[in-house]
């Protein structure tokens, strides 16, 4: 039984990450998609991040067990390490983003736990 966290904050990334787990879950594991609720974003991410989440379970739930989480954190980073410290988690699986860069290189840097990260188109 695995435990693994991942990000759930576009429908696009979330899909490549269940692109990536889907032949590697057994019946036993879990999936912990994870929504981060940083102050001040727009109505619009909140609405993604909930779509995100939905797509993890759609695509997931009947080979796994998929709990959802929203974090208040101030990265995106900080949200998915507290959900990983509080589960127990296995892997952190995280899709490749230019953008989030340095953000990863902390992720890296400072986890207590294997760090996959998934490439994908935008």
């Amino acid at each position: 039984m695995t435990t693994y966290v991942l990000p759930a904050d576009a429908v696009h990334v979330s899909a490549a990450l269940c692109d990536y787990l889907i032949d590697r879950l057994d019946n036993g594991d879990t999936v912990h998609a994870v929504s981060t609720d940083i102050k001040g974003e727009p109505p619009e991410a909140r609405r993604d991040s909930q779509d995100a989440q939905n797509a993890v379970y759609a695509r997931l739930g009947a080979i796994a067990t998929v709990e959802q989480h929203t974090e208040s954190a101030d990265t995106q980073i900080k949200a998915l390490q507290s959900v990983a410290e509080r589960v127990g988690a296995d892997e952190i699986v995280v899709g490749q983003t230019a953008d989030q860069d340095t953000e990863r290189k902390q992720l890296f840097a400072q986890s207590a736990w294997p760090v996959v990260v998934v490439p994908f188109s935008s």
